[in-house]
């Protein structure tokens, strides 16, 4: 489980094409306090730690994996938002996040109000009906609140902080976004259809 709030950006420096899809992550944090196995949120997607150097960790991605987000577009040298899994006592600061995305936004149009950005993301149609005004979304692994809803599209707004303390400064009209709709609209909307 993590909270979508990034904890460190990460560097693609290695993609390698093996049975799956292998990358090396380049970060902060002090792998010596990460063990084999842990998960990390990369771009809001929970991968398994497979190998670990002093400044970076690698992980295993499965060809489904790849499919459901936004992992195909991962080139070296690209940016990425990063969380370590909580731990028993930890601030919940953002609100429950799995790490298993539920599939690719688009943004699809940017504009600066004040110091801020309102970013208009489109949703895959079978996912919008679990975006709701006020609701909380992850996308990239952040912690977001949804300002506006409109069918399939919905805007976000970021504050300067949140530009520099995760990679949405670097987001671009065109950019497909991991998606995960929040955990309690997925179970509401569940508990709806069966009665």
């Amino acid at each position: 489980m993590f909270t979508g709030i990034v904890t460190d950006i990460g560097t693609i420096t290695q993609l390698t094409q093996e049975g799956d899809l292998r990358v090396r992550i380049g970060c902060g944090y002090d792998t010596s306090r990460i063990d084999m196995g842990a998960s990390i949120a990369s771009d809001g997607v929970c991968l398994t730690v497979v190998d670990l150097g002093p400044d970076w960790y690698e992980v295993q991605v499965s060809g489904e994996t790849v499919e459901m987000t936004n992992l195909s577009d991962w080139k070296v040298g690209r940016r990425v938002n990063l969380e370590r899994a909580l731990k028993v006592g930890d601030e919940l600061g953002g609100h429950i996040v799995s790490g298993h995305v539920d599939g690719v936004a688009e943004v699809i149009a940017m504009h600066d109000e004040g110091d801020s950005t309102r970013v208009t993301l489109r949703a895959p149609k079978a996912l919008a009906r679990f975006i709701a005004p006020k609701g909380s979304v992850a996308l990239n692994g952040t912690s977001l609140t949804v300002n506006e809803v409109d069918g399939c599209d919905f805007g976000i707004n970021f504050i300067p902080h949140t530009k520099v303390a995760t990679t949405w400064g670097d987001v671009a009209v065109g950019d497909r976004i991991n998606l995960e709709i929040d955990t309690l609209a997925r179970y509401v909307a569940r508990l709806a259809e069966m009665t």
